[in-house]
Order: structure tokens, then sequence, then C-alpha cells
């Protein structure tokens, strides 16, 4: 787990790392197999899980499904939130154009 800013929360959250976002997937996917109406009881592993991990405090599951690392880029190198994907060539949060190797 790592803090990151989150384009789509516009805010620093905690990035789940692949071991937790599998982990964190397998809860989400049996939250939406289970037929209760109410979503905080379909997701309660799920937001547990999350929470007690990162003490945030999420009461969002789909949320916790794009707080992962691998759906991230790395750090812009103006202004230091990461870019939207690992493959995007321009820094969405700035416009500065991506260096690549």
């Amino acid at each position: 787990m790592e803090l990151k800013y989150c384009w789509r929360c516009k805010m620093e959250v905690p990035m789940l790392d692949k071991e937790e976002h599998t982990i964190a997937s397998r809860l989400y996917s049996q939250g939406i197999r289970t037929l209760n109406k109410d979503r905080q009881i379909r997701f309660k592993e799920l937001l547990d899980y999350y929470n007690d991990l990162t003490g945030f405090g999420e009461t969002e599951p789909n949320a916790i499904m794009h707080h992962s690392l691998q759906q991230i880029g790395p750090d812009c190198e103006n202004c230091g939130k990461p870019y939207r994907t690992p493959q995007a060539k321009l820094c969405a949060a700035c416009g500065n154009k991506r260096i690549t190797t």
C-alpha cells in the first residue's frame, strides 16, 4: 500500500499493491454475487479489509477497485502526481509530456 494522488477522487488515497488488490478483487467479486440489496452489507468484507489495511475509512466499494498501483503510471517529472495510466504520455494534472526511455 502506498499513498498516491487519485485523479478520480481528486486527493491522495491509499493505493493497493498487486497482492493487496488481488485480495480486494476477490472480496469485491464476493460482494457482487451476494444477494443482499444493502451495499454496505454486501461489501462489508471488502470495506473492512481496505479500511483495516489502510486506516482510510472508505465507504465506496467501487473506489477501492480503482485504487490500484498497477492501474496508474509513474509520477510526473514536473508535478509529482502519477500519470493516469502506465501508458500515458501526457500528465493530465499539469500537461507535462512524459519522458520515455
